[in-house]
């Protein structure tokens, strides 16, 4: 069963960046194509960014284009979420997932594995 462990998660000021990573083990990686999701209280779990298999292709959800960059590092079984630019409307509880399919998919439900999630906040 393929696992992931997602880590770099902390208190940052507005402005400011931040990488998250998150490990994969237990699985061949280039079966996956793999997404970042985050959840603010009272929210529902929201689409971040995709990644597909070999790390040419990603997509972005509107609100952090431009300012996140999804990168893929298959040789360490690792991706990676660089986070620029940051806002207070960013924090959130932030997942890496793991999909069957090996194009970028941006809903929860087509993925079938999920890290345990790390928290970030951003100050004012």
């Amino acid at each position: 069963q393929l696992q992931l462990a997602e880590s770099g998660g902390r208190v940052v000021q507005a402005g400011g960046s931040l990488r998250l990573s998150c490990a994969a083990s237990g699985g061949t990686f280039t079966r996956f194509g793999m997404g970042w999701f985050r959840q603010a209280p009272g929210k529902e779990r929201e689409f971040v960014g995709a990644i597909n298999w070999s790390g040419d292709r990603t997509d972005y959800e509107d609100s952090v284009e431009g300012r996140f960059t999804i990168i893929r590092d298959n040789a360490k079984n690792t991706i990676y979420l660089q986070m620029n630019n940051l806002k207070p409307e960013d924090s959130g509880v932030y997942y890496c997932a793991a999909s069957n399919w090996r194009n970028e998919r941006r809903f929860a439900s087509e993925y079938a594995y999920w890290g345990q999630g790390t928290q970030v906040t951003v100050s004012s």
